[in-house]
């Protein structure tokens, strides 16, 4: 690996260990074994690296265990199921999700780092509204896009932040489902 591919991965591994907001400049070269000044030579700035081994750890995560293809006989099942793997996921992925937690509460004083996080919030409802509805991203109407898509990343944001602060009686995959319907059969009262 090069110089950028080890910061890349040093930075992960800060990220993994002390999270996005307590990483400095100094962790990140100590864990790279690369100087400080190739930081700035390689990405500008801390938080521009910082960023990019977010995104991508972010990636790899969307890319796997972040699709919704649940096991089961029932649509209802499948999702259940969906929902059992991303709570898991959250618990043994905990510190992608804090950094990802950090991150936001980072944005709100870097408008860069918000238009970023926002461009990838609308990206995730179209993923989400097109894998629930079963069709391709760019044949899914915006309507869901909207509403599915953004109810879906609601619960998920809130479902992680359960899991995270209190695990022990956060949601299962079936209560999620069951409490999903039961919020429809309210809202058609």
């Amino acid at each position: 690996m090069g110089n950028r591919e080890d910061l890349l991965a040093g930075a992960r591994r800060c990220l993994e260990e002390k999270g996005y907001l307590r990483t400095t400049v100094r962790d990140i070269a100590t864990a790279s074994k690369v100087s400080m000044a190739a930081i700035g030579y390689h990405f500008g700035s801390r938080e521009v690296l910082l960023n990019q081994a977010l995104f991508a750890a972010m990636d790899e995560w969307a890319a796997g265990s972040g699709r919704l293809a649940g096991q089961g006989d029932t649509v209802r099942d499948r999702y259940a199921d969906t929902w059992d793997r991303k709570i898991r996921d959250f618990g043994e992925t905990s510190w992608l999700w804090t950094a990802s937690v950090e991150a936001f509460v980072h944005a709100q004083s870097s408008p860069e780092l918000l238009a970023i996080l926002a461009e990838g919030q609308r990206d995730s409802r179209r993923m989400v509204a097109a894998q629930l509805r079963g069709v391709p991203q760019d044949e899914v109407a915006e309507e869901d896009v909207r509403a599915l898509g953004s109810v879906h990343i609601a619960l998920l944001t809130g479902v992680m932040v359960q899991v995270l602060t209190d695990p022990e009686h956060a949601p299962n995959g079936r209560e999620i489902a069951q409490g999903l319907r039961a919020m429809a059969e309210l809202l058609d009262s």
